[in-house]
Parts: structure tokens; sequence; C-alpha cells
């Protein structure tokens, strides 16, 4: 302390708003053939023989898990894969992960390959193998117990398969409860992970219709950071009352602007040419990754509140290159599907936000007359361009189900307080009813 200055006590402090913001993100190996070098990174850290790689079937048949183990016997390292991992992940899915890694266990170190699905679920396992309880011991209030994990977790790294979720840059994880049909997520600094190393190589193969869907998570992960609450208009908070997501603040934009701008030079080209344009896709993952840093800090607020219930209760809808086993509606879509009439809400807390953030996400686009229509009518001309589906009606939703919509939606205080404007279930059942059709 410096001598003379006496450090605030927080039962006096005069301070109302809050002052300070966090940002925080992990190593980045990033490039072509990045991958390959995974086994020379791992040994690096102190104490780890013994690694787990979780993947999902999907990418187990593409090779690159085994091409990953590889790296990590050439360095010396002996490891098992666990293949059990489910697209959009569930809290059985989760448990499942857990079970295995507690069983088979201790492992010194845990490799992530795959979508967020993947590296979401060791984010999972590697919690509840370094920490005591159960996953609703950790999943976010007021659906489970909100709990901080209070041990340091092992060495994760972070090796994305899909250029969207950006999680290996966040400190989160997603899942599905079964028996509340609702997405929740377990969110606290130490689910980071150790190191990210992205390989823009993985992504040429993508079906275009999963380049669509997590593009548009990276879309809207970008634009939902950028025009979050600013950070300086929360309470004034203790260090131990902080939260992982902070609210916009300048270093968290930066990352956001540059993720909006790499995707209008790149995202219609990666999805309808990118089995063939290495620069389409390095530009998507640098973008994934680039909006992960942003809105891990900023945080995101009402899309991706209301795509926790648009993918819970889905009955009917099977999305294009995907698996087709059960119904589901991939993250990306789900969080995209309102998000032209919540930038419609939002427009007047932060309207010069909105108009930067059109402009950097649709340069060449007609303005246009109303202001408050920009960012929507730039949304809606990407969103059809790459066929994202039109509406909540298109996933199987119509009118009469904006009332089971709504609660689950409103459960997601984590992201809906860091809404620029206060938000409530009216509001909410507008916006839903508003997106049941969005051309």
């Amino acid at each position: 302390m410096i001598e003379g200055m006496e450090e605030p006590d927080a039962r006096t402090d005069p301070r109302t708003e809050e002052t300070i913001f966090t940002w925080g993100a992990p190593p980045l190996k990033f490039g072509p053939g990045a991958t390959d070098e995974i086994g020379f990174d791992v040994s690096r850290y102190p104490g780890v023989h013994r690694v787990l790689i979780l993947t999902d079937p999907g990418v187990l048949a593409t090779g690159i898990p085994h091409r990953v183990a590889d790296s990590l016997a050439a360095a010396g390292l002996s490891y098992e894969i666990f293949d059990g991992v489910h697209v959009e992940p569930t809290d059985e899915s989760f448990e499942k992960a857990v079970g295995y890694a507690r069983s088979q266990g201790p492992w010194d170190a845990f490799v992530a390959v795959g979508g967020g699905s993947s590296i979401d679920t060791a984010k999972a396992a590697n919690l509840l193998t370094s920490n005591p309880g159960e996953l609703m011991d950790y999943v976010s209030a007021p659906i489970g117990l909100g709990l901080a994990p209070p041990q340091e977790l092992k060495p994760l790294i972070a090796v994305p398969t899909t250029s969207g979720t950006g999680a290996e840059a966040t400190s989160m994880c997603v899942l599905d409860i079964l028996s509340m049909k609702v997405k929740t997520a377990i969110s606290h600094w130490r689910l980071r992970p150790t190191m990210a190393v992205v390989d823009p190589l993985l992504t040429m193969n993508l079906p275009a219709e999963v380049t669509a869907s997590s593009g548009m998570d990276i879309c809207c992960h970008a634009l939902e950071s950028y025009t979050s609450r600013w950070y300086g208009d929360y309470d004034h908070k203790r260090p131990e009352e902080r939260v992982t997501y902070c609210g916009s603040n300048p270093i968290a934009d930066l990352w956001a602007e540059k993720a909006l701008s790499l995707l209008a030079a790149s995202f219609r080209r990666a999805v309808h040419h990118g089995r063939e344009d290495l620069a389409a896709r390095t530009d998507m993952m640098m973008a994934a990754t680039f909006a992960g840093m942003g809105f891990g800090s900023a945080g995101c607020h009402i899309p991706h509140a209301d795509s926790y219930p648009i993918a819970g209760r889905v009955e009917g809808y099977h999305p294009a290159g995907y698996p087709s086993d059960e119904p589901m509606v991939p993250h990306g879509q789900a969080v995209s599907l309102t998000a032209p009439e919540v930038f419609r809400f939002t427009f007047s807390a932060a309207p010069e936000r909105h108009l930067r953030a059109a402009k950097l996400l649709a340069p060449d686009l007609d303005r246009g007359n109303d202001p408050a229509e920009e960012l929507p009518r730039a949304l809606v001309a990407l969103m059809r361009d790459i066929d994202i589906p039109n509406g909540i009606g298109a996933v199987g939703y119509s009118e009469a189900d904006v009332g089971d919509l709504v609660p689950g939606a409103m459960k997601q205080q984590r992201l809906l307080v860091n809404c620029p404007r206060p938000v409530d279930e009216d509001d909410l059942a507008g916006i839903f009813t508003r997106s049941v059709e969005n051309w």
C-alpha cells in the first residue's frame, strides 16, 4: 500500500456506482497446423502425465482427436479419449462425462476437441473432478445453487472445431436441464480454459448449415456484448461480489468491434464457399475467439436468454447439417431468432452503439430512414443470405407458445440483468410474439 493511503473500508466506501471492470482470456495459439503442437504445449505444464481428451462421435469420426492423441503420445504423455459428448449438452450428458472422468481418473489435464458442446463438457468434467459437490451445486441461481468452486481446476486445453461459441475463451459452460426444459449455465472464472489452440484447418469441411448457425452465435456474442449495460451503470460491488459478466467496457468493446468487422468480410463467403476459402475460415475462427474475449467479460443479454427456452422446449424441429436422431435447435440459430426484435427493443438505451454495430456488420447496407431499424435490417439481410430459419415459427413455435417460452427466459437473470434497459415478462412476451416471423 502507498504510504499515507488507507485502503477503503467496504462498510464506509462512498462509491455507489461501479468503478472497476474485469477482463481475462487464456493464452492463445492460432493458425493452420496449431493442432499438431498440442503435445508440446500440454507437456509444458508441471506434473502432467495423464490426459483425458473429450469429444463427440461426429468429431471423432473426422480423425482430429486421434491427431491430438498422437501429438500427446509423441510428447511422452498417456491419454484416453471420451467420445460421449452430446451435441447441445444436457445435465444427463454432463453427468455421464463427469462419471467417466471420476471413475477413470485421476487426470492431470484435459483436452477438449470439438464445438462448444465438447469444450463446455470438458469444463464441467474438470470442475467436478477438481472440486467437491455435484452438478446442480454450481449451476447458476435460481435454477441451481450458484456456488463458487473453492479449488483450482486442472489444465484444460480447448481445441475448437467450429467457428462459433468462443467457448475456448470464456469462463462458463451451458447445459440443458431436461426436467425443466430450459438451458442454463455454470459461470465462474476458474472454468476458463488454460490455453486455446485455434486451427482454421479444422473447420474446412463444416457443412454450410453448421457454419451459418455457429457464425450467428459469433454475431450475437459480439452484438450483445457491445450493447450490454455499461459496467459503470452497475452498483459498486465488493471484490467477492463481482460476477463473470461485468457489462460492456473499453476492452471488451475492442474485441466485439473487430469480430463484427471480420464477420462483415467473411461470413457469407465461409457459408457458401467454405470448403475452398481458407482465408474466410481463418477470419471466422478469429472472429469467434475475439467475440469470446469480448462477451466473456461484458456478457450477453436478451437473445441468449431467449435462446435457452427456444432450444429447451423444442419438439419437432430437425435442422439440416446436424444429427437428426432427436429434435434440436442449434444454439446459433436459437440465439438469432429473436435478435432483430431484441435490438429494436434495446435501441433507445444506446442508439450510438446500435448504429456503430450496424455499420460494422453491414458497411454497405442502405441505412434507410429509421435509425432504430438499421441493426435489425442488417441482421435480417444476413440471416436471409445464409438461410437461417425465419423466426421462432420456423422451428415449431407459434404465438400460442409464447406463454411457455417467457418463464424460461426470465430464469436467465444473469443475462437479463445485463440488458441496457429493464426487461420484464411483458417485454419478453412482445419480443417472442413479434419474432414468430422476422421477414
